[in-house]
């Protein structure tokens, strides 16, 4: 039988899907390594906060279009610019890595470019791409 804290979540889900509200949720940022960290879809307003994290390096790992209302690549490009930080586009999908994805992520990676935000919806392929550019 669920918890009543299981089922306040499930109401507050319910409550989402039916007034539609498609808000992004506030930004987490989940450390993998001293130069790479990951974090769901993130928002023009959070740019100056990464920024002041100490990052250097922005790149989205979600392909333009995936949702209604998500920023493009190219709005986030050029704020990143804006605020005196690099940033890389390497969308993936939910398809396999292919192995140009694998090339630009490396490049994005490269140490002169850390610390790196990666963020792609819920953060998972950012995560993904660097469990596979370990191996």
């Amino acid at each position: 039988m669920p918890s009543n804290t299981e089922n306040q979540g499930f109401i507050r889900g319910l409550r989402r899907m039916i007034s539609g509200s498609n808000e992004p949720k506030p930004m987490r940022i989940r450390k993998i390594t001293e130069e790479y960290s990951v974090s769901a879809q993130i928002t023009e307003a959070d740019v100056v906060a990464i920024k002041d994290a100490g990052f250097k390096t922005l790149m989205c790992n979600r392909p333009d279009g995936e949702s209604a209302g998500q920023p493009t690549s190219m709005e986030m490009k050029k704020l990143a610019k804006e605020h005196g930080l690099k940033f890389f586009y390497v969308p993936q999908g939910h398809q396999g890595i292919s192995n140009n994805t694998l090339i630009d992520f490396k490049k994005a990676v490269a140490a002169k470019n850390g610390p790196v935000l990666a963020y792609c919806r819920s953060g998972n392929r950012c995560t993904m791409l660097w469990n596979a550019h370990q191996g």
